[in-house]
């Protein structure tokens, strides 16, 4: 009996093994690479769900509202590129210059909106919630 248990754990040993190597192998094989999205220029149309969170920063701690806008995929203009990343950014802060344009994005949070891009970087500073950050930029509006 003791041989016949023994050999039967020891076929099962050697399956889990067979099992755990393999299946890494076929998950690589069956995800194709991801594509680069489509570029995104000056002028361009940048659409998707608007969020807002609150950042503090600036002076004395304050908290300011921040507007970001997750999209699909796209990449930047040289030299930017892709922003280090396989398929570009994903989500876009949009940086307010005044109390007009906060106004402006407050209507649409939690909703689709889309914008004309004028000036689009990669995120740099530590303090950004986003892959990439726009810093012109206005509402187009659906007619």
């Amino acid at each position: 009996m003791t041989k016949r248990r023994f050999a039967i754990r020891s076929r099962f040993a050697a399956i889990m093994a067979v099992a755990l190597v393999a299946s890494p192998a076929w998950a690589q094989q069956a995800e194709p690479a991801p594509k680069p999205g489509k570029p995104i220029n000056a002028g361009d149309v940048l659409s998707g769900e608007l969020n807002a969170m609150k950042v503090r920063g600036g002076k004395k701690g304050k908290s300011a509202p921040t507007y970001q806008i997750t999209s699909e995929p796209r990449r930047l203009p040289a030299p930017s590129g892709l922003c280090n990343l396989e398929t570009g950014p994903e989500t876009f802060q949009l940086v307010t210059n005044s109390d007009a344009q906060a106004a402006q994005l407050k209507n649409f949070i939690g909703k689709e909106i889309s914008v004309k891009v004028d000036e689009v970087a990669c995120a740099q500073d530590a303090g950004q919630m986003s892959e990439a950050v726009v810093t012109k930029w206005s509402v187009v509006t659906k007619h």
